[in-house]
């Protein structure tokens, strides 16, 4: 018992938690610095999201702990030595609610990290669309047109074929499919490239191309995977091999069974809970510039046999069903005037948009309480002595 309680009475201790917070500190100085050299996806995967990590320092390796346990380690300090252990009187009430803030802010943070989803959508005037794509996740989608005119998708997320990038090769199944695909490699960054006297294939050819492996771009947004696939039918002793790269126009199609299939690789999608219009992109530029001084896109709203028109401004975004949009950028940038322009929102399902608020709103309302019983103990005893 007696271990217990000091293991307890440490995890709950004020020094371990100015230990965090410093802590927090450094990761966060630490992973500024590093956005010089590498993109803010690859930093937030690296200090953020990581349990623990290898900083160089120089040639020096130094072995840190992430923000996810430096995070996970405070919650459970906030718990137990701002609410469990804390002695609960008049004069700690406030204390408590602030500390019932703060452990609220920091499952606002597990929440965001592990279960929103992020990405955009993009349209041109008079364009509509349901349907966001991530900034950084990518899938396979197997598409079939059925009888009735409508596509079914059968989906791999990257998660499914990742361990293909370090040379295994990754089959994928479905109960949906009358076949399994093989992905024997897949590259994060990829271009594909004819094969001929000016260009070497390091990588097999398929059908007079081959992908050729590039260097991450520092920006995790301007990578384009690719990757090698083949179709493997228990009916058919063949086997269909092609390259699936993510700026292809067209998906791969194939006959199986009688059957056409459609085969991409893509950028994640997530589908809206409504059809969005683009009607119409407002930019307004400087005096005498071509740079844009606001843009602002006028939308149409499509819920059910409901519509309703709605204008998403750069601080003002849209918010319906738990989405946010948010108006993050336009184009073509070399557009001139009279030019069809497309408007790009920035698109985020977070289950604790509002947890943040909320959060705030108690630390506000524990230490107005905690100041102001101080405040008026402090008023009443210096009436106290005056009279």
């Amino acid at each position: 018992m007696r271990l217990i309680d000091a293991f307890v009475k440490g995890l709950s201790s004020l020094w371990l938690c100015v230990t965090l917070l410093v802590l927090l500190a450094l990761l966060t100085w630490l992973g500024t610095l590093e956005q010089v050299h590498t993109g803010l996806f690859e930093v937030q995967k690296k200090y953020f999201e990581s349990i623990f990590f290898i900083h160089h320092a120089g040639p020096v390796p130094i072995p840190l702990p992430g923000a996810t346990l430096v995070l996970g380690v405070l919650f459970v300090n906030i718990i137990l030595g701002g609410i469990v252990r804390l002695r609960k009187r008049t004069g700690t009430i406030g204390v408590l609610i602030t500390h019932v803030g703060i452990a609220f802010l920091v499952i606002s943070a597990f929440v965001k990290a592990y279960f929103a989803e992020e990405g955009h959508l993009t349209l041109y005037e008079g364009q509509r669309s349901n349907v966001f794509e991530s900034y950084h996740n990518w899938e396979i989608a197997v598409l079939e047109k059925l009888p009735d005119g409508q596509l079914r998708e059968v989906v791999a997320p990257e998660k499914a074929f990742t361990d293909a990038e370090d040379g295994a090769r990754v089959v994928l199944t479905s109960k949906d499919l009358p076949f399994s695909l093989e992905v024997t490699r897949y590259l994060s960054n990829s271009r594909v490239l004819p094969k001929g006297p000016m260009f070497d294939a390091p990588l097999p050819v398929v059908d007079g191309f081959f992908l050729e492996r590039e260097e991450k771009a520092k920006e995790n947004e301007q990578n384009v995977a690719g990757a090698y696939v083949a179709v493997l039918d228990p009916q058919s002793t063949g086997r269909k091999e092609a390259i699936l790269w993510g700026a292809a126009t067209q998906p791969w199609t194939i006959e199986v069974g009688g059957k056409t299939y459609g085969v991409e690789l893509r950028r994640s999608q997530y589908l809206l809970p409504f059809t969005l219009r683009m009607d119409d992109f407002v930019k307004e530029d400087h005096p005498r510039m071509t740079m844009a001084k606001s843009f602002s896109s006028d939308v149409t709203v499509f819920e059910g046999s409901t519509s309703r028109p709605t204008k998403i401004e750069m601080n003002e975004p849209l918010r319906s069903q738990g989405l946010v949009l948010y108006q993050s950028s336009w184009g073509p940038s070399n557009a001139r005037p009279g030019d069809r322009l497309f408007s790009t929102l920035s698109v985020v399902r977070n289950p604790a948009d509002q947890y943040p608020l909320w959060a705030c709103i108690v630390i506000a309302v524990g230490l107005l309480w905690h100041f102001g019983l101080k405040l008026f103990r402090h008023i009443r005893s210096e009436a106290r002595g005056i009279a």
